[in-house]
């Protein structure tokens, strides 16, 4: 987690989408969070549910044998390219092109500079400065977590935020184990406030404009719950989670737990995984 500075400076930022092709994203779990800051995505077993049509399709899956992400990309009729932390893979196989965005693969299974090195290569990949992020991100990695003994957490945001809320509740629940739940920050508003109480750490992404607006209307609306709820300003993806990122860490030492196994270390979670393919 703390080599982030290092991997973004070797982000590759030389290579761009062709001018007017329409790009689709794909991905699963912590790269479909990734898939969703590039624009149009859709989740790997959506894509095999219900194909769209496209000039490129960008996977993203750091090591390249995401099950579900393979079959997207082998079923895709059009040009393909991968976001990946390797060159040769079964997936790298299938793709015209393959942009290798980390210097090695990540060893923990929550994954942290994985997610952020493939969100900036997509800014890149889009023609956005990328340059700013290792300091922004180191900058943020000096901070430190305010951990709390909730038993619930929340996490909302909308727009460009929308994915990091996503990304920062599956860090929550892989690394430290919590009871997290991501909201779209006007979905939150209908209905799901009455599952809300004094007992959930609540944290609602600032975001700009009209989505700006709505937050300050959902942190009002869970201070009147009693939550411990903070407005938490917004940068950009790559920088937003980090924040999560330690907390995820701090949580995870508080409760005595592995972060980096996503709980797979357990026999029964273990069992879970291998009841599916």
């Amino acid at each position: 987690m703390f080599a982030q500075p290092e991997w973004l400076r070797a982000v590759p930022t030389d290579v761009r989408l062709p001018d007017g092709a329409r790009v689709l994203y794909t991905g699963c779990g912590t790269s479909y969070h990734a898939a969703q800051t590039g624009g149009e995505a859709v989740q790997a077993l959506e894509l095999l549910a219900a194909p769209r049509e496209a000039d490129i399709l960008v996977a993203i899956s750091h090591e390249g044998t995401t099950p579900l992400t393979l079959e997207a990309v082998r079923a895709f009729r059009g040009e393909r390219w991968l976001v990946s932390g390797k060159e040769d893979s079964p997936i790298a196989e299938l793709c015209e092109r393959v942009l290798v965005v980390t210097p090695a693969i990540e060893e923990s299974w929550c994954h942290t500079a994985s997610y952020t090195c493939a969100v900036a290569a997509l800014a890149a990949l889009r023609g956005e400065d990328v340059s700013s992020f290792p300091g922004a991100v180191e900058q943020a990695l000096a901070e430190e977590p305010r951990v709390s003994d909730h038993a619930r957490w929340l996490v909302a945001g909308a727009g460009a935020d929308w994915p990091t809320a996503q990304e920062a509740v599956l860090k929550l629940r892989e690394g430290a184990f919590a009871a997290a739940e991501a909201h779209e920050t006007e979905q939150l508003l209908h209905g799901h406030l009455a599952a809300v109480d004094e007992r959930v750490r609540c944290f609602v992404l600032a975001g700009e404009g009209r989505a700006a607006q709505r937050a300050d209307g959902a942190v009002a609306a869970l201070k009147e719950l009693g939550c411990d709820v903070e407005l938490v300003p917004t940068v950009h993806p790559v920088v937003d989670i980090v924040p999560f990122q330690l907390l995820t860490l701090a949580l995870a030492d508080a409760r005595g737990v592995d972060p980096d196994r996503i709980r797979r270390d357990d026999e029964r979670w273990a069992r879970a995984r291998a009841a599916y393919a």
